[in-house]
Parts: C-alpha cells; structure tokens; sequence
C-alpha cells in the first residue's frame, strides 16, 4: 500500500491486466485527502483495487470479510476524496463497479511534518495502517511459501540491517533504493511475472541493538 508511502516509489501492483491498471499518476496527499484516507477500511480497500483490479462493493465486501454497506459506504468517501472512481466499462445492470483513480499515493514531506495536531493523527493512523499491511503480507507470504514453486521460495527475502547513518545519508539511500526498485517496473510484465511486494522501512533507533543480515 506504499507501499511506501512517503517516498518517489508508488504503492502500486504491476502484473494488473494493462486495460484495468489506474494512470500512472500518483496522487499526492495534502491535509484534507489524508484525513479522507486516513481509514483502516478505506485503506484496504484502495489496496485492493490497486492489487487486483477494478471490482463491487460486494466483492470486497467478501474479500475483506466486511459488510456491503461497509464497503459502499467507504468507497463513496474514497471517490469523494479522489482516490476511486467509477468503472463502467465493468458493470453489468445495476451493478457499480469501482477502480482506483491513480498508480500510487504519496504522503509528502510537508504533511508528514505538519504542526497541526489533527493531521499529525491522520499522519500516524496512516501510517500504522501501513505497517499493518506490510506485516500481515509477510505473515501471509510465510504461511502459504511451501505452496509457492522452489525457485519463488529462493527468491523471496526478509532482511534488516542496521547503519550508523547520518539524516541525509538516510534519506539518499532511500532515494536510491527506490530508485531500483522502479527501475524494474514495467507496464508490459514477462509472462511468467507475478506480483511482488517490497517493503521499505527506514526506522532511527535511539541506541545500538546489534545488526542482523
């Protein structure tokens, strides 16, 4: 979901049907749309339809173990704020179907930082949002690996470094790092591509607590 969030790198799915993928704008979050996402549910439902495509209130609803009401009552707010939009090249009948109006989010530095106490709770709610998601994808990615071909099991990875690094060396690495990782995004995959999800985490830490690879 970003997912970095706060970063150049989108929080965006690549092996999407090139007809259902969003523009490959990304939405750039102020004081006002943060406070429109900043929802546990309407969070998950924006990954959702950047993950696999445009769907119905009821499939997600089914999807994420949530009520229809729930769903379309949160999707209405997400269009309202921007962030979806309506998919008629999907319905059938009454059905309303939605999809995602843009590639990624990206929370900008002046958000991140705003002094005003209300957007500082939107800034963190979003952002443990965000570390819910990436930490229940790595459960997921964990309790399902045996079922996954050898070659995609050798090829995952779950590591953590720890540098003695300056703020601005901090932020250059990041930058560099997604730099990489969209270097390898391509809006035509192989064949044989599936989707997978890199996370970022950059976490100052007050004290040295060992370094494990």
């Amino acid at each position: 979901m970003p997912e970095n969030p706060e970063g150049p790198a989108p929080d965006a799915e690549a092996a999407q049907a090139p007809s259902d993928r969003p523009d490959r704008t990304v939405h750039e979050l102020d004081a006002r749309t943060l406070r429109g996402l900043a929802h546990p549910l309407r969070m998950r439902l924006l990954k959702a339809l950047r993950s696999n495509g445009p769907a119905t209130a009821s499939q997600l609803a089914e999807q994420l173990g949530e009520s229809s009401g729930a769903t379309s009552y949160h999707l209405r707010q997400l269009a309202a704020y921007g962030f979806v939009e309506d998919a008629p090249e999907h319905g059938k009948g009454r059905e309303r179907w939605w999809k995602s109006a843009h590639y990624g989010t990206r929370l900008p530095e002046s958000v991140a930082i705003d002094p005003n106490p209300e957007v500082r709770g939107a800034v963190d709610l979003f952002r443990h949002e965000v570390a819910t998601i990436h930490a229940q994808e790595a459960s997921t990615w964990i309790a399902n690996s045996h079922d996954w071909p050898q070659e995609w099991q050798l090829a995952s990875d779950l590591s953590d470094f720890t540098l003695r690094l300056t703020a601005a060396e901090t932020a250059e690495l990041v930058r560099k790092l997604h730099d990489v990782i969209n270097s390898y995004d391509r809006t035509e995959p192989a064949e044989d591509a599936r989707m997978v999800r890199f996370h970022v985490h950059a976490l100052p830490r007050t004290q040295d607590q060992g370094t494990a690879d």
